[in-house]
């Protein structure tokens, strides 16, 4: 089939000698609609509008739509597709702004959530959204920030049994301020388009717990995922498909990755156009000293754990590694050493996040639940407190217990999700997803970061 382009009106394409009045037929406005046309471009502060042109009555299935949209500060829009009078379709979210607990840009809304915009306000920005067989991607400033295909059978709540894929037209909803677009184009696409670089197998949302929590717009975003044994195109396509957000954090210390200053900047340029979240890993506890605050600043966030430090005796400790562990003196007093350790490093460490926490040794482990008392725990919890850290659930090694999960939910402690993954295996965030059941968590319970670097 012979693909065909049409013009998204309102002088979004437009021949010469027309302007945009002229074609102000071809959106029709449901209701007190606020929006205007001048050169070609359209300001939409609020309501719906529709696509009234050429194959509005026909309806769209396969497609690739693109075009250049702008925002003011805090406005939000959506682009609707498969929409008609008696249902809503899919929802492509325009939403800028800082890392905090809402949707941005780029976003298929309920069904794969992005958290970190790759647009700026008060920029004009490239977008595109394609349907291509069950495959919906979507384009952000040149980047794929969405690759979804939807399985035979989707899990969807009553509230958003419409997102799912069919036939339908297109419309342009304003929800808050000013968003601006201009040449909008839609290209028909023949029945049978495939998208040949969907490769990863489709996810089965029936026993799926992520869409589950997208279907509820709890965020979900691992803070702690490691380039070890892979790529970061493919930490991508693997974000993409599982659906959740990744931080990408390098290993930065003596003996790591990343050593020095030169190393951040080199690490940070590289990095500007993926749509991920970037954290420093502080390694040993030389590492303040190793890097410059204004160095720390350039990543989204900053995390180190307590493992390494130097124990009774002096002798330098890794407490994940058994051969770098020496427990000779008995548990209880070797316990209160790591409680030690512990909350000296959250006290004068520059770090927003603590990771792997409450993680004891293997000679020690069986005993966790009996080590980790209260009296503890507690005292690393006013540490975290005190000084504004956030807790991270950690996935791979199960920590901390959900009872030491429910009291720094109780004291208000922010709480972030993370892996520390050493191979590509990273998983599903699997005993973080059993926390947020068990510990009753929310959305307000979990920390996000403040946006210190540019894209």
């Amino acid at each position: 089939m012979k693909n065909l382009i049409y013009l998204f009106g309102i002088s979004l394409i437009f021949a010469a000698g027309c302007s945009g009045p002229q074609k102000m037929n071809q959106w029709k406005p449901q209701d007190a609609s606020v929006y205007s046309v001048e050169d070609g471009i359209l300001t939409l502060e609020e309501g719906v509008l529709y696509y009234n042109g050429s194959g509005a009555t026909k309806g769209f299935t396969n497609f690739e739509m693109s075009g250049f949209a702008k925002t003011e500060k805090e406005a939000v829009a959506g682009i609707w597709f498969h929409c008609g009078p008696d249902k809503k379709g899919y929802e492509v979210l325009i939403h800028n702004g800082s890392l905090d607990n809402s949707r941005k840009t780029g976003s298929l809304s309920a069904v794969r959530n992005l958290y970190k915009s790759m647009a700026k306000d008060g920029e004009w920005f490239p977008f595109s959204i394609a349907v291509r067989g069950k495959n919906i991607a979507v384009q952000v400033n040149g980047q794929d920030v969405v690759c979804y295909t939807e399985p035979v059978t989707p899990f969807r709540t009553e509230e958003h049994r419409d997102r799912v894929l069919g036939q339908g037209n297109f419309s342009l909803v304003g929800y808050q301020g000013k968003v601006v677009f201009k040449d909008l184009t839609v290209t028909r696409l023949p029945d049978d388009a495939v998208n040949l670089g969907d490769t990863l197998a489709v996810v089965d949302e029936q026993t799926d717990p992520i869409i589950r929590l997208q279907q509820r717009n709890f965020p979900v975003i691992d803070f702690h995922v490691h380039l070890k044994g892979w790529s970061m195109e493919q930490a991508h396509a693997l974000s993409m498909n599982y659906g959740i957000n990744y931080g990408i954090a390098p290993n930065c210390g003596i003996g790591f990755p990343i050593t020095d200053d030169a190393g951040v900047r080199l690490f940070v340029d590289s990095t500007k156009q993926m749509p991920f979240c970037f954290g420093m890993q502080g390694e040993g506890r030389e590492w303040p000293a190793t890097f410059s605050r204004e160095s720390r600043h350039l990543f989204d966030y900053v995390f180190t754990d307590a493992l390494t430090f130097h124990d009774h005796k002096g002798r330098r400790t890794r407490l994940w590694i058994p051969e770098e562990t020496f427990v000779d003196i008995p548990a209880e007093q070797y316990m209160d050493l790591i409680v030690e350790r512990i909350v000296s490093v959250l006290n004068t460490e520059p770090i927003d996040i603590y990771v792997n926490p409450t993680l004891l040794p293997v000679i020690i482990r069986d005993d966790y639940d009996r080590l980790w008392t209260k009296e503890r725990y507690d005292k690393v919890l006013k540490a975290l407190k005190e000084n504004d850290i956030a807790l991270e659930i950690n996935a791979r090694y199960k920590v901390p217990n959900f009872e030491i999960i429910k009291a720094a939910k109780a004291a208000g402690i922010k709480l972030t999700f993370g892996t520390n993954n050493n191979t590509p295996e990273i998983g599903k965030l699997e005993y973080c997803i059993e926390a947020i059941k068990a510990c009753e968590l929310t959305e307000d319970d979990l920390w996000f970061p403040v946006e210190r670097r540019s894209l």
